[in-house]
């Protein structure tokens, strides 16, 4: 999987949102104890969130979040950091080495996060989760 990754370009991974490792799930976890979360009410917490995109986007052509340029993810994200994740987001640039459109990546995917949860703000939880989507050893 390494090796495979290394073929890919920095450019083309730098354009990917999300990157989710899936580990195996061992056989004692697959057949005991209750199921976490039922695919209804992930539906309904995704619905919900849509909800909120088309009426944070009601008055422009956008319709997701995924869809927002510099300006809108300034206007919609940037603006609703709370401080801890806005210093979290400085430290990140900072260690990380982000590109600009990394930056917005992390940006719009922490938006994302935070609407599922419901959220107005973007907090330094929901920042922290974007940033653990990124993919490992790029920006």
């Amino acid at each position: 999987m390494t090796r495979y990754r290394h073929r890919i370009s920095g450019p083309l991974i730098d354009r990917m949102d999300i990157f989710v490792e899936v580990p195996r799930v061992d056989y004692e976890k697959l057949t005991d104890g209750p199921c976490a979360e039922g695919s209804a009410e992930i539906r309904d917490r995704v619905e919900t969130c849509r909800g909120s995109q088309r009426l944070r986007f009601s008055e422009s052509p956008l319709s997701s979040n995924t869809e927002m340029g510099p300006v809108e993810v300034r206007e919609f994200c940037q603006r609703f950091l709370e401080d801890a994740a806005g210093s979290l987001l400085k430290m990140a640039v900072d260690q990380l080495s982000l590109s600009a459109r990394s930056f917005h990546r992390v940006l719009k995917v922490s938006r994302t996060v935070a609407d599922l949860a419901g959220a107005e703000t973007i907090t330094a939880a929901h920042l922290a989760e974007a940033l653990q989507y990124r993919q490992r050893g790029t920006n």
